[in-house]
C-alpha cells in the first residue's frame, strides 16, 4: 500500500520530485490552512489560464473560468475559506491525501504535464459525505529557476469517460 505522504518521485529525479511536492504536498498544506501565501510562488502569473472541465467529459462545455491567476486565485480563497468552515468526522489532510494520487509527470525540456487525480471521500460530522472524485491536468513549466505551474484544465471526471454527478 502506498503511503500517501510520500512522494513517489525520489529525490535524483529532482524534476518530478519538485513537481510532486509544489502539486500535492505544498497545495494540500495550503489549501487546508487557506493561506494562498503559501502557493503565490508557484505560479506563472503573467500567462495563467485555468479551464474548468466542469466534470463533463465533453470539451465542449468546458469553461475558461480562470482567465488569470488573479480570477483563480480568488476562487482557490473562496473555496479553502469555505472548506475550513466545515467539520468533519475524520482528519481532513489525511483523508485529502489519501485521495490524492500524482504519479504521472511527463517531462519534455522545460515543460512538464502533470496528472493529478482525486478519488475517495471525505466524512463530515452531520453524517454526509463529500466525494472528491475528479483530475486535473497540470502545465508546469520551468521558470526563473523552477518548476512553477504555467496553467491547468481541471475539474474532469475521473476516469475521463464517466460523467460525474
Amino acid at each position: 500500500m502506498r503511503d500517501p505522504f510520500l512522494n513517489p518521485f525520489p529525490s535524483s529525479d529532482a524534476a518530478r520530485h519538485s513537481i510532486w511536492e509544489m502539486l500535492v504536498s505544498r497545495d494540500i498544506t495550503a489549501f487546508l490552512a487557506a493561506d494562498w501565501s503559501m502557493v503565490a510562488d508557484d505560479f506563472v502569473g503573467e500567462s495563467f489560464i485555468g479551464i474548468d472541465g466542469r466534470r463533463e467529459t465533453n470539451p465542449d462545455n468546458w469553461r475558461l473560468t480562470f482567465p488569470s491567476l488573479a480570477a483563480y486565485r480568488e476562487e482557490w480563497l473562496r473555496q479553502a475559506q469555505d472548506f475550513a468552515t466545515q467539520s468533519f468526522a475524520e482528519d481532513p489532510r489525511t483523508a485529502i491525501f489519501t485521495t490524492t494520487t500524482l504519479e504521472d509527470i511527463e517531462i519534455n525540456g522545460d515543460q512538464a504535464l502533470a496528472r493529478k487525480k482525486f478519488d475517495g471521500s471525505l466524512k463530515k460530522t452531520d453524517g454526509s459525505v463529500d466525494i472528491l472524485k475528479w483530475q486535473t491536468v497540470y502545465y508546469c513549466r520551468l521558470h526563473e529557476g523552477r518548476w512553477k505551474i504555467a496553467g491547468f484544465t481541471g475539474y474532469l471526471p475521473n476516469p475521463m469517460g464517466a460523467a460525474s454527478a
